[in-house]
């Protein structure tokens, strides 16, 4: 294990922005993390944990220490009458995990595909994509306490799954809050895919692609394609541009609250979901307060899809966060809605 000093971080997050980390510790195994721990020093630092880079907007030099999660492995680890159940280093590409199983013959993460990022990084988010979320898949993790060295396991209950959200990225508090921010790294993930399978499709553009193509009855693979080309469309590739994906939330409101917005604002693009309330589509108010194709500095709002911000080449985070800041203040005053950024901020 090797401590690195002033790495540069341009090829390790997704916007591309230029920083520092002071020290960077790769780890590639959990030994690697056990043995830092171990060293009474660098236990008691301060640490960063990094997966792909792919939701975070760094607007700085990184000082505590870097733990840049590196953890391979794909391998089936069990069966039930049900499930294949998968599991993953934290450290393996969440893109070539979901095109692995698919190429063994086990569906059920195809919708997930091209979604940026590493395997350890997916349950924090809990990610999702066209009708599917981490959570529909999730079995359980392994990850190691930063305070004690120790390995524990938690299932999806205990991982407090939300939109986009997870106990990852709530910190400690009482008994009451079981929040694992800046606490826990994890190590491995495995997950329950389906074999009963059926293909998720009620996500409107994967309805045209039925439509387009004809296919009544689409394999996991022609799902997978079908999102491929559907994403290509619509996002930017980071290897080309920098981003971080969907830069804001899709926010959620009232019944009553749509009601008053759809009288001043009748295209409003709105989802009812099952427990009531209504999600509104966050691209749609921000191309609505005229923010597509708009820049602050280096940093803009892609011309394509307006819920993406991008790196036009020498993006500051700090100019990637004023724009950011721009656009919620001005939806906002338009709208009454706060947009809630997805990326952490570091």
């Amino acid at each position: 294990m090797d401590i690195e000093r002033n790495v540069p971080l341009q090829t390790y997050n997704t916007f591309g922005i230029a920083a520092r980390a002071l020290q960077l510790v790769r780890l590639r195994s959990e030994d690697d993390l056990h043995q830092l721990l171990a060293h009474a020093g660098h236990a008691a630092q301060p640490k960063f944990v990094l997966g792909g880079g792919s939701n975070v907007v760094i607007t700085g030099d990184i000082r505590p220490m870097t733990l840049k999660v590196e953890i391979p492995g794909k391998r089936l680890v069990a069966e039930t009458d049900r499930h294949w159940i998968v599991e993953a280093g934290a450290g393996e590409v969440w893109h070539d995990l979901v095109a692995w199983t698919l190429a063994q013959g086990w569906p059920g993460l195809e919708n997930l595909a091209l979604v940026p990022g590493t395997v350890g990084a997916a349950p924090v988010q809990n990610i999702g994509a066209y009708g599917v979320e981490l959570q529909d898949r999730f079995h359980e993790l392994d990850a190691i306490d930063l305070r004690n060295g120790q390995t524990f396991t938690l299932n999806a209950a205990q991982c407090g799954f939300g939109y986009r959200d997870s106990v990852f990225k709530h910190p400690p508090g009482d008994a009451r809050d079981h929040g694992l921010a800046g606490c826990a790294v994890i190590v491995r993930v495995r997950f329950a895919l389906p074999k009963q399978w059926q293909p998720e499709l009620d996500y409107l553009d994967l309805q045209r692609k039925q439509a387009e193509t004809g296919v009544a009855r689409p394999t996991a693979q022609q799902v997978f394609d079908w999102v491929c080309a559907i994403r290509r469309a619509k996002l930017p590739d980071p290897a080309v541009i920098g981003n971080a994906g969907s830069f804001f939330k899709n926010p959620t409101c009232t019944e009553a609250q749509v009601r008053d917005i759809i009288a001043r604002e009748p295209k409003l693009v709105h989802y009812p979901m099952p427990d009531g309330s209504i999600k509104l589509a966050a691209g749609w108010l921000i191309d609505a307060c005229g923010w597509k194709g708009k820049a602050v500095g280096k940093a803009a709002v892609y011309d394509k899809q307006a819920l993406v911000l991008v790196n036009k080449g020498g993006a500051t985070g700090g100019e990637v966060m004023t724009l950011a800041k721009s656009i919620q203040t001005s939806v906002y005053e338009r709208f009454g809605i706060r947009l809630e950024p997805e990326p952490v901020v570091v």
